[in-house]
């Protein structure tokens, strides 16, 4: 029998992002929030301080900062008729736990989407036919990116992004900007990143081959600065632990820094951690959520009333909130009926190995989890599609964010994998071993989707998530030729003997890191026939409770999600204060 807690206006799952910004805005407009976060309480004092922040083995190997896989992790499947197996360690992806979530120990890169992606569907099959889009279920988002670009602006404010923007009204190109940005209004509010030796030494060729580097935009700012919050950040001291660990400096974008705080002024605003959300509650006919069950840190069942429900989780664990609390129709792939689950993407990620001369010491120990010199030319729509029998691409960089000795220890392909001639190997090129990444698009289909296991179950007796993914032949298609075009610029490298291109390939695998950039299973559209969510994360079947983050994507973009996720964030904020708190009910018509 759970205890009830008086109610409250708003209850928000999770302190990303999303939970953070949708907390923070509704608790200023004076609604009575509280936010549930299932992990412990962390901050930058004391928690991320240094020395002990410095600890490849803790937070790379052991994964401090990531979902216990012991109290709740993924099962997964390649196809429909196997049998779902768990996920005992963390290798595809990094979900986040504890305060801040993902976006405490996330890498900082930070990107707009481009314009053709809000409208995927209709702009490929408009230039090259319906042909290219067959086999796949990616659509249309029901935003553009319009729509969005004041709240991409406010983003890169809140997180005070680094860059130089290659599109500001129509003003001339920075000879570091890219020139495939989509239009803007406002420059970033830091300048771009300091550029490592081997990202240089990428860009250099990339030239060369006629191609457009640029230096990718960053959420570590390049200098003091005070966000839009009235929140200070100091500058980047590209320590080379970034990604995956928490930053000692200030210099790193996170809710625990940038947001957070300010929400915690609010005096409408509550903060509960070690709070594990069970489900969502509703009315007996299901149109209406009153609240959330919860479990607290003494293992105590606790209803909390709420008139509106945010589901602010790590990306696809929106969906299982969803189908644990029976919200929504479960996607079926035997009839294609049902939302919940549909449309599940990861990106298609891939790499060019290069092995160097021994006078070409690349010290890549030093970085961050964003300094990288990067080109679009075969991203998105860049380049003609015709012929190709894929859509979108994928953007090519060198990225040095901190080669660490326990996790970076590059040898030959023909190189044993132990003993001295490893050994001998290892030494040779640790200083002298870099990549080019490689991260892709990727497009949904039928055999990408998201439901509840049948039989393995998290540490409170509810069924895991299970996902059941195979990577598209279109998305494997447009890995080989990227990942050529990588390969190619490797060898024209200076210093560089030997370049060895990975492009990605069946089948899709739990076991090998592409990115935590997981997204939909709870897809927005412009009708509940195509969605879970409208253009607002309202839920078609129960419109007070609203999805938030990259769970709304119907497809995967090749840039990271995490600017566009908070841009939505935003998006909701203003629609909520604006329309629904003055005429509570479904803000788009079906």
């Amino acid at each position: 029998m759970s205890r009830t807690l008086p109610g409250v206006d708003v209850v928000v799952i999770g302190s990303g992002w999303t939970g953070s910004i949708i907390g923070k805005e509704l608790a200023a407009a004076g609604q009575r929030v509280v936010m549930l976060e299932r992990g412990k309480a962390q901050w930058t004092a004391p928690d991320f301080a240094s020395p002990q922040i410095h600890d490849e083995l803790k937070y790379e190997r052991r994964n401090a900062l990531h979902q216990n896989t012991a109290r709740e992790t993924y099962t997964f499947r390649n196809t429909n008729d196997q049998v779902a197996l768990p996920m005992r360690r963390w290798g595809f992806a990094y979900p986040g736990d504890n305060l801040g979530g993902a976006g405490a120990h996330w890498a900082g890169v930070c990107y707009r989407f481009n314009e053709s992606e809000f409208r995927l569907r209709s702009h490929y099959t408009e230039k090259y036919g319906a042909g290219i889009m067959e086999g796949l279920t990616s659509q249309d988002w029901p935003v553009s990116y319009n729509d969005l670009e004041a709240f991409y602006e406010r983003f890169e404010a809140l997180a005070g992004i680094s860059g130089n923007a290659g599109n500001v009204e129509g003003q001339p190109n920075a000879p570091d900007a890219n020139p495939f940005d989509a239009p803007r209004k406002k420059n970033y509010p830091n300048p771009p990143m300091k550029v490592p030796f081997a990202a240089a030494l990428f860009g250099e060729a990339a030239a060369r081959l006629g191609y457009h580097p640029y230096i990718q935009p960053s959420a570590l700012v390049t200098r003091p600065y005070t966000n839009s919050e009235g929140l200070p950040m100091s500058a980047c001291s590209y320590c080379g632990f970034c990604a995956r660990h928490g930053c000692e400096h200030f210099a790193k974008a996170s809710p625990n820094i940038c947001i957070l705080p300010a929400a915690l002024k609010q005096p409408s605003f509550e903060l509960r951690t070690n709070a594990y959300v069970l489900r969502i509650e509703l009315s007996p006919d299901k149109k209406r959520a009153t609240g959330v069950t919860y479990v607290d840190e003494t293992g105590e069942e606790i209803f909390q009333p709420a008139e509106m429900v945010f589901s602010c989780t790590f990306a696809i664990n929106n969906a299982r909130m969803l189908l644990l609390s029976g919200i929504g129709t479960p996607f079926d792939p035997s009839s294609g009926e049902g939302q919940v689950g549909r449309n599940y993407t990861h990106q298609t990620t891939s790499s060019v190995q290069l092995f160097f001369r021994e006078d070409f010491n690349l010290n890549t120990f030093m970085g961050s989890g964003a300094s990288a010199v990067t080109i679009d030319d075969f991203n998105a729509d860049n380049f003609d599609h015709a012929g190709k029998n894929f859509i979108n691409g994928a953007y090519i960089q060198i990225q040095v964010n901190g080669a660490g000795p326990i996790n970076f220890h590059p040898t030959l392909p023909e190189t044993p994998k132990w003993g001295s001639a490893w050994k001998a190997g290892a030494k040779r090129y640790y200083n002298h071993c870099t990549q080019i990444t490689i991260t892709g698009s990727q497009q949904s289909h039928p055999g990408m989707w998201l439901s509840l296991d049948p039989t393995y179950k998290d540490a409170y007796g509810q069924p895991l998530l299970r996902i059941t993914a195979d990577i598209h032949d279109s998305d494997i298609r447009m890995s080989q030729f990227v990942t050529a075009r990588g390969v190619e610029i490797g060898q024209q490298m200076r210093g560089v003997e030997r370049a060895i291109g990975n492009p990605r390939s069946k089948p899709y695998t739990s076991t090998v890191y592409q990115s935590t950039h997981l997204t939909g299973g709870t897809i927005m559209g412009d009708s509940p026939a195509n969605s879970v969510v409208n253009r607002y994360g309202q839920s078609w079947d129960v419109p007070n409770v609203f999805v938030l983050g990259s769970s709304v994507f119907p497809q995967n973009s090749a840039y990271n999600p995490t600017q566009t996720l908070g841009a939505l964030a935003y998006f909701t904020a203003e629609a909520v204060k604006r329309d629904y708190l003055r005429a509570p009910g479904p803000m788009v018509p079906t």
